[in-house]
């Protein structure tokens, strides 16, 4: 569908990719999802927090967990976010990217 819109003239933006990258989501298309946000990338069309959330969404029915977090640490570094507000509070909380985190707020704090 997506490649029959320019075709009908219909502009590829945030919007129409989110459509389509949530849509991998509840198929559990993770794989065409992330093929979704690198072709949004060499287009240059931006990737925002419901970009981020369906492929996410995508990757964790797919079962495919760390690709899903790879995905959270991304988005924080894209949005210029500091991933952890210097009360020790990780928001993404998970695996190594927690531990990362957590050590710098302690660091931040001295």
């Amino acid at each position: 569908l997506l490649v029959e819109m320019p075709l009908a003239h219909v502009e590829l933006n945030t919007i129409t990719y989110n459509a389509a990258v949530s849509a991998c989501a509840k198929g559990g298309e993770w794989d065409q999802a992330l093929r979704f946000l690198a072709e949004m990338a060499s287009a240059r069309v931006s990737l925002d927090t419901i970009t981020y959330s369906a492929a996410v969404s995508a990757c964790e029915k797919g079962g495919q967990w760390n690709q899903g977090l790879r995905l959270l640490v991304q988005m924080v570094s894209a949005r210029g976010m500091r991933a952890c507000g210097g009360d020790g509070v990780c928001p993404i909380g998970v695996g190594r990217h927690h531990i990362q985190c957590r050590s710098q707020c302690i660091r931040n704090r001295r």
